[in-house]
């Protein structure tokens, strides 16, 4: 009984052995992927990220220029990011809010200006 009372005195005089967590945080690690943002501004449509997820969270679909995404499907393992020509995907170091009902990451994007095809050069007259 003596050694349990001791034992108990010396850990409450002693300092903590764990952080406090509300008011001590620890920063993300390196290369840690805790959110998938898209900028939709700059998305092509392109369906590489969809063919590429193994979560199958992602559909594009290029006719109506939307994109989404069901964060509770996504493994984060950031496949997405690595394969998107315009680099238009990130992943943050950020975790996402906590919610109590299921969300899904919707982005309506605007159709691109087609560029105009360069007209062929009129041979110059002799």
């Amino acid at each position: 009984m003596f050694e349990m009372t001791k034992n108990v005195l010396r850990n409450l005089s002693g300092k903590y052995s764990t952080r406090l967590y509300p008011f001590t945080r620890r920063d993300p690690y390196t290369g840690y992927r805790g959110r998938l943002e898209q900028n939709i501004d700059e998305c092509i449509f392109c369906h590489m990220c969809e063919k590429r997820c193994p979560s199958v969270c992602i559909s594009v679909d290029n006719k109506n220029f939307t994109w989404s995404c069901d964060p509770f499907a996504c493994v984060y393992c950031g496949f997405c990011v690595d394969v998107c020509p315009t680099h238009c995907l990130s992943m943050s170091n950020i975790h996402r809010s906590v919610t109590g009902e299921r969300e899904t990451m919707f982005y309506q994007g605007k159709p691109k200006p087609k560029k105009a095809k360069a007209e062929k050069a009129a041979p110059a007259a002799e």
